[in-house]
């Protein structure tokens, strides 16, 4: 009888925390062309805002994206969800350039300011047994500001890793 009480009581804990909508928040990293480490933090069930800072070739970032979640995607399983968005970033770009002269050749470090407007697509997968969610992104950016003007990158591909709190 004991047994059963302590299993009822553990069940009532626990039952809560096995609901996948309970989180509003998530922290996380990514791995592609602009690495860095980001956090989702959600307004509701399909909307939701992510900060991410990252560093891509020589320079950080701030990237500040709204974000749409449409789920029941693959039609057998809502863990899938598909996340589409667009937002800015702004940051820092630092590069070397080459400078000649008669006899010999030097390189000058120089920086700039830089400033553009992202989009984003990704499928994420929502782990229900663990508070994690693995991901595969796609985020396009267009610099409007910095080493080479009005500067397109339409394959910034990325693997994510978040915790869902």
């Amino acid at each position: 009888m004991k047994k059963i009480l302590f299993l009822a009581f553990l069940a009532i804990l626990i039952s809560p925390c096995t609901n996948a909508q309970q989180f509003s928040k998530a922290i996380g990293i990514r791995g592609g062309l602009s690495s860095g480490f980001e956090y989702r933090f959600y307004t509701d069930d399909i909307n939701s805002y992510k900060i991410l800072l990252s560093a891509r070739n020589q320079s950080t970032q701030l990237t500040i994206l709204k974000e749409f979640h449409q789920y029941d995607v693959a039609g057998f399983s809502d863990q899938l969800v598909f996340v589409f968005g667009i937002g800015v970033h702004a940051g820092f770009e630092r590069w070397r350039q080459k400078h000649y002269n008669t006899n010999h050749t030097w390189y000058k470090t120089k920086t700039s300011f830089i400033t553009g407007l992202d989009g984003l697509a990704a499928l994420e997968y929502t782990f229900t047994e663990l508070p994690l969610c693995a991901g595969v992104e796609v985020k396009p950016y267009f610099n409007v500001w910095g080493r080479k003007t009005l500067d397109i990158e339409l394959f910034d591909f990325a693997f994510t890793l978040k915790y869902l709190f």
